[in-house]
């Protein structure tokens, strides 16, 4: 059972609070070479210091800060694998499946179905709202995106991924001994992430509708599946494709997609649509193809303690 692997006798909660202190100081780290570009074009070239998020999305070109901001990742996985490796004396393994191995055709599935989607969805809306779209393909920075994403994107979802739906996860699980705790507790953190945001600022609060329900519903793929296989390649589809379709002025990646996004930014359906409709219509798909079963138990069930055992 996935979440029951880092849950043992002396895999303490005050563990988790301090291996998540050592991740956010890496992610920390992360930041420096960010920072270190705008010292530097503020001090040898006069730029003004960005004064806040949206200001900062624009500084340098878009694929230079899409680098700098995804590269900060590469720390943070770092400190995770140090931290789920000496501090809790696990495997990477252990908080990323209960199957002997990483069961690669399930992300391949999961980031095949979405992408599908993402695709297919993107130019039905350009086609039906072809005034809310230009065409901003450029072949030349395109194709540094596309290096680029395929390379840092997927390491980006993934480490979210390993935060939440793999290494909180199952630090909730030891502090409450459920399921339905961790669930919750790792949707709530998960929208929480997304406040600065610039959606937050444009389309208000109800957007966390969205990213609340999506860290639901990658919780839930999670749980059912007794492992991440299925969230890390819906999460990696989700970011990549859309950073290489589709940018706005107001998303929280600028990068040279093929088409940008001009319309007034507003909370409709597209907020409600995928967490009340698309993402349980993704779980009956799954369930189906995974054969799923005992939904209440895995979700919700209690958890027994087990004496301490390296995974």
């Amino acid at each position: 059972m996935f979440i029951e692997q880092g849950v043992h006798s002396e895999n303490k909660f005050w563990k988790y609070l301090i291996g998540s202190v050592i991740i956010i100081a890496t992610s920390f780290v992360g930041q420096v070479p960010l920072l270190l570009g705008i010292i530097y074009e503020t001090v040898a070239k006069g730029v003004p210091y960005p004064a806040g998020n949206e200001e900062l999305m624009h500084f340098f070109d878009p694929n230079l800060t899409l680098f700098l901001i995804l590269i900060s990742f590469v720390f943070t996985m770092v400190g995770i694998y140090f931290v789920v490796r000496y501090l809790h004396k696990q495997t990477m393994r252990s908080v990323t499946t209960s199957r002997p191995n990483i069961d690669w055709k399930r992300v391949f599935f999961s980031f095949s179905l979405w992408s599908a989607f993402t695709i297919i969805s993107t130019l039905l809306f350009y086609y039906t709202n072809p005034g809310d779209f230009v065409l901003n393909f450029k072949p030349v920075p395109f194709a540094i995106l596309v290096v680029i994403g395929v390379f840092l994107i997927p390491i980006q979802t993934s480490t979210e991924e390993y935060v939440f739906r793999g290494y909180l996860m199952q630090g909730f699980a030891n502090l409450a001994k459920n399921k339905w705790f961790p669930l919750l507790m790792t949707s709530i953190i998960f929208g929480a992430m997304h406040l600065s945001n610039p959606e937050v600022s444009k389309m208000g609060n109800i957007i966390f509708v969205y990213y609340i329900g999506t860290g639901l519903f990658l919780g839930v793929l999670t749980l059912m599946d007794e492992g991440m296989e299925l969230a890390l390649g819906f999460h990696a589809a989700n970011n990549l494709v859309s950073a290489l379709l589709v940018t706005s002025d107001w998303s929280a990646f600028q990068t040279h997609s093929i088409f940008k996004d001009i319309s007034e930014p507003k909370a409709g359906l597209d907020v409600i649509l995928p967490v009340m409709v698309i993402y349980p219509i993704l779980l009956y798909i799954f369930s189906k193809k995974y054969q799923w079963s005992d939904w209440k138990e895995k979700l919700t069930g209690k958890i027994q303690i087990q004496e301490n055992n390296t995974i």
